[in-house]
């Protein structure tokens, strides 16, 4: 019987670096390693997840970013912490990360971001993969253009930085971040390289505490 709570891991990045491969290669290597996984998205696949992904394109700035909350709160509550206390290792394709760039992105505050998401599970670890801008620049033009943001030549430099800035931001916040880049690695070399740096406890020495706008010196 599964005592211990689980782990919870989350994957981000900019469009076009291989998140959802990388999930699916991270979930078959942790079950070669005996662990148990439960696969997860933002946003979800519940009716408010599912409002979301039909209506993106039509909803912006403030009222997306507060639904994209919104669904993340039902989604830790019905969903995250429930698996988590099974004992299962939890991993979202997607979470907080995506939301302080894509709303950004947006032209949303990054405070206002933080406020609205000041009360979220934090992840044990938090993996941002990133690739070099023209490379995700190509990426997109030969899958192409999934949503508004893919219309925007100047998207992929600007995601790549703000995903540093961000990785920057959740370490502040006492969250084990892990950066990857996608360019050269094999799926399966990256979920090596992602399932090594996964906690063999759930005890940890320091609780994550929720991000706040660094401070200027």
């Amino acid at each position: 019987m599964r005592s211990k709570r689980g782990h919870f891991i989350t994957l981000d990045g900019p469009s076009g670096v291989g998140k959802t491969t990388t999930v699916r290669a991270l979930t078959r290597e942790l079950a070669r390693r005996g662990r148990i996984v439960h696969q997860t998205v933002e946003p979800t696949t519940s009716e408010l997840g599912a409002f979301i992904r039909e209506h993106f394109s039509h909803i912006r700035r403030h009222a997306l970013a507060c639904l994209v909350a919104a669904d993340r709160y039902e989604h830790i509550e019905h969903e995250i912490e429930p698996r988590l206390n099974a004992g299962d290792i939890v991993l979202c394709d997607r979470y907080l990360a995506s939301t302080l760039v894509m709303q950004q992105l947006d032209g949303v505050p990054l405070q206002f971001l933080l406020d609205l998401n000041a009360h979220v599970l934090m992840p044990d670890l938090a993996v941002i993969l990133t690739a070099s801008p023209g490379l995700i620049a190509e990426r997109i033009a030969a899958r192409g253009p999934r949503n508004r943001f893919h219309l925007d030549p100047t998207a992929p430099r600007r995601e790549v930085d703000l995903y540093d800035e961000t990785a920057q931001t959740l370490m502040t916040a006492n969250v084990k971040v892990l950066v990857v880049n996608t360019s050269d690695a094999a799926p399966t070399e990256i979920a090596a390289s992602i399932a090594d740096a996964i906690p063999h406890s759930s005890v940890t020495s320091a609780a994550p505490t929720p991000p706040t706008t660094p401070q200027e010196p």
